[in-house]
């Protein structure tokens, strides 16, 4: 019997909402065939099965929140050991196994002391009270004291449905999030609405809070006359089309500013607070920040400084499209150094954009559009880009965000200099 277990991904994820099972109790699955889709807090995750037998138990439904550690499916694939005959030892040995990855089932019937891995410092005259990897990591979450919970299980052991019971009695069970677009709630006598966020939202609420907390930001602004850039474009559109390749105006910015990373590696780092380290990085990871239904996606192209700006454009595209339908892979997100937002996209010209921590820049891009421009002395219309660069004040100066600037306008208004680096 194989314990299929929610696997712990990484990243702060430790929880996870069933979207989708592609099958139920009762079927056949071959290893590698996606079991069902789980929404995270950063990512859909497509999960495979592991082995290949029938379903024995689904260990959530389609809503349900999920646990690392918690038991995803139980699959008979012919090596059972012991196998579990009641609902309620299934239930018990998903909780008892822990927060282990994959693993079979293996039931004992000696109490394991309990875990101090996210248990609070407490006085030594205190019971120590015994309570499942699982229900401990659901008390921590939710800054539940399990001394105050009757546990159900073994020896008095606190299990999760006696987290979820104590909850529901005290009224203080969170509101389910739900990855679809919710109906309004019919208004309150208050005159108001409550509608609980998405995972993706509270993410990027949290993610926010300590950017703005943390970093010191401030921000620089010019415009660019990007006249060349824009004939440029036009004229290698016809050869990008015919490779297949959606040739966008963040493509040549993407590659602007890899190049003025190479010259400005300070802005292409990461600062720790906590040992005051600045972390130079020796890879180019540009993240590119994507609107979604759900909410903002920041997937990063890779190794920038190895990839022309047709690789560049062709890439771009594909993770847009998969950050936009939520099926962008966790490694997408991961390591980026730089970050760049694109609000012209909206009709919009100048913004401070908000520094993606842990980076220590973050390049704004306004609308490109006409306006008069004196040139030798002559007013002509030129294609005019605003542009916003917000920096971390603790390691960069304005002198600094100057100067990054002028060799970023240098490229950007003469795109013939991208080709030759």
């Amino acid at each position: 019997m194989y314990d299929f277990k929610f696997a712990d991904i990484g990243e702060g994820i430790h929880e996870g909402q069933i979207l989708k099972w592609n099958f139920k109790e009762g079927d056949q699955v071959k290893e590698g065939d996606t079991l069902c889709v789980v929404e995270t807090d950063k990512v859909n995750a497509e999960i495979p099965s592991p082995a290949s037998g029938k379903i024995v138990k689904l260990g959530a439904k389609v809503g349900d929140t999920i646990y690392v550690g918690e038991t995803l499916a139980l699959i008979d694939d012919g090596t059972s050991i012991k196998p579990v005959q009641k609902q309620e030892d299934i239930k018990n040995v998903a909780e008892e196994a822990g927060a282990g990855v994959v693993g079979e089932i293996e039931v004992s019937s000696d109490v394991i002391a309990s875990s101090t891995e996210y248990e609070k410092e407490a006085p030594a005259q205190q019971r120590k009270v015994l309570a499942s990897p699982v229900a401990r990591k659901m008390a921590a979450d939710r800054n539940i004291d399990l001394a105050k919970i009757k546990g159900t299980g073994e020896h008095g052991r606190v299990m999760k449905e006696d987290i979820e019971r104590y909850f529901t009695e005290k009224k203080e069970e969170p509101a389910k999030v739900l990855s679809e677009p919710i109906a309004m709630p019919p208004v309150s006598k208050e005159g108001t609405r409550r509608v609980p966020i998405s995972k993706l939202r509270k993410t990027i609420a949290k993610n926010m809070v300590i950017s703005k907390q943390l970093i010191p930001h401030t921000t620089v602004m010019d415009e660019f006359n990007v006249t060349e850039l824009v004939q440029f474009r036009s004229a290698q559109k016809g050869l990008a089309e015919a490779n297949g390749i959606k040739l966008t105006y963040m493509a040549f910015f993407i590659k602007a500013i890899t190049v003025t990373l190479k010259e400005f590696p300070i802005f292409n780092a990461s600062f720790d607070h906590e040992t005051d380290e600045i972390i130079f990085k020796d890879y180019m990871n540009i993240g590119v920040a994507v609107d979604t239904p759900d909410g903002l996606i920041v997937p990063n192209i890779k190794n920038t400084d190895q990839k022309s700006i047709f690789e560049i454009a062709k890439e771009l595209e594909t993770l847009a499209k998969q950050a936009y339908e939520r099926t962008i892979q966790l490694n997408q997100l991961q390591q980026g150094t730089f970050s760049i937002t694109n609000y012209g996209v909206f009709d919009a010209t100048y913004g401070t954009p908000i520094i993606k921590h842990p980076e220590v820049a973050i390049l704004g891009i306004g609308k490109i559009m006409k306006k008069p421009v004196v040139q030798e002395n002559q007013i002509v219309i030129g294609d005019i880009a605003p542009i916003s660069l917000s920096i971390d004040h603790r390691i960069i100066d304005g002198g600094d965000a100057g100067r990054f600037m002028k060799r970023f306008k240098e490229l950007i208004t003469q795109p013939m200099l991208l080709l030759l680096n």
